[in-house]
C-alpha cells in the first residue's frame, strides 16, 4: 500500500478550554466556536477524501489533546504510544489506548526516550525522527528499533528551529519536499527536489498529502498558486485557531 493510502482516521474534538494548552504565539484571541467549525471542516474533508474517521470526544483534562499526532506513532503493526516532551501532554496517549486497540497492536516509548509525532515524518519506507526539544536520542532510538522490526529504515534529523520537524517540513510525493530554508537545506534532505517556502508563508510547510490529495492552510497564496499549478487536486482549509496553538493540518488527525 502506497504510504498516503489511508482508510481510517482517529480525531479527537477540541475542548472548550483548548487555548489553555501550549503554544508560542499569542492565544488570548483564539476562538473556540471558530476552531469547531474549522476542526468539523477538517474531518468533513478527511471523510470527502475516503476515509472513515472516529471522533473522540473532547477532553478536558487535556487542552492539547485534539493533536492527536503527537502522542501516537503508527509503525506497521504497531500504534506506538510516544511518551510526549511536554510533561502536561505525557498521558495523553493514555486516553487513546481503547480505540487504538481496535486497530493495532499498542507499544510505547518507555523512560528515558522523550518522542512527539509532529517530529516523525514518513518518506516511502524511510522515517525520518526530527531531534527537537520534544523528542530526543533514546526516544528516537526505541521508535527505531520497533521500525527495524517491522521492515522499515529510519534516520534522525536536527531540528533546527520551531517546535517540531513537521513544522517546517512536509514531502508532497514525487521526490517533492515543501519547507522552509534552513530545513530543506539539511544534509539528511539533499537527495530531494526541495519547493522553498516564501519567508512569509511558513505555515504552508504543514501541507498534508493524502490518497493523492493536497490539504493546504489558507492564508499562503504563492504556496497555493504552486501547488495548485502541479498534478494533484489541492484543498485549502482554514486552520487559524490551530495556528495560533503552533499546530497544523497533520497534528489534527492519526491516519492509517
Amino acid at each position: 500500500m502506497s504510504q498516503n493510502h489511508f482508510k481510517q482516521a482517529i480525531v479527537r474534538k477540541p475542548a472548550a478550554n483548548f487555548a489553555a494548552g501550549l503554544t508560542n504565539q499569542d492565544a488570548s484571541a483564539a476562538c473556540f466556536e471558530t476552531m469547531q467549525r474549522q476542526h468539523a471542516a477538517y474531518v468533513a474533508k478527511l471523510e470527502e477524501l475516503g476515509l472513515t474517521v472516529t471522533v473522540l470526544p473532547a477532553n478536558p483534562h487535556f487542552p492539547d489533546g485534539h493533536f492527536v499526532e503527537d502522542p501516537v506513532v503508527f509503525a506497521g503493526r504497531y500504534a506506538v504510544l510516544t511518551r510526549p516532551g511536554a510533561p502536561s501532554r505525557r498521558d495523553e496517549g493514555l486516553s487513546l489506548q481503547e480505540t487504538l486497540a481496535r486497530f493495532a497492536d499498542l507499544a510505547r516509548i518507555e523512560e528515558p526516550g522523550l518522542l512527539d509525532g509532529g517530529d516523525v515524518m514518513r518518506i516511502e519506507d524511510c522515517f525520518y525522527i526530527g531531534l527537537s526539544e520534544r523528542t530526543n536520542e533514546a526516544g528516537a532510538a526505541q521508535l527505531g528499533a520497533l521500525l527495524e522490526e517491522e521492515g522499515f529504515s529510519w534516520k534522525t534529523v536536527a531540528v533546527p528551529a520551531g517546535l517540531h520537524l513537521k513544522s517546517s517540513v512536509n514531502y508532497l510525493s514525487d521526490n517533492v519536499l515543501l519547507g522552509t530554508a534552513a530545513f530543506l537545506a539539511l544534509p539528511a534532505f539533499a537527495a530531494f527536489e526541495h519547493w522553498v517556502l516564501p519567508a512569509t508563508e511558513t505555515h504552508a510547510a504543514n501541507t498534508l498529502w493524502i490518497n493523492d490529495h493536497l490539504l493546504t492552510p489558507a492564508g499562503n497564496p504563492e504556496t497555493e498558486a504552486r501547488l495548485r499549478a502541479w498534478h494533484k487536486p489541492v484543498h485549502v482549509l482554514d486552520m487559524s485557531e490551530v495556528e495560533k496553538m503552533d499546530g497544523g493540518l497533520s497534528c489534527l488527525s492519526l491516519r492509517f
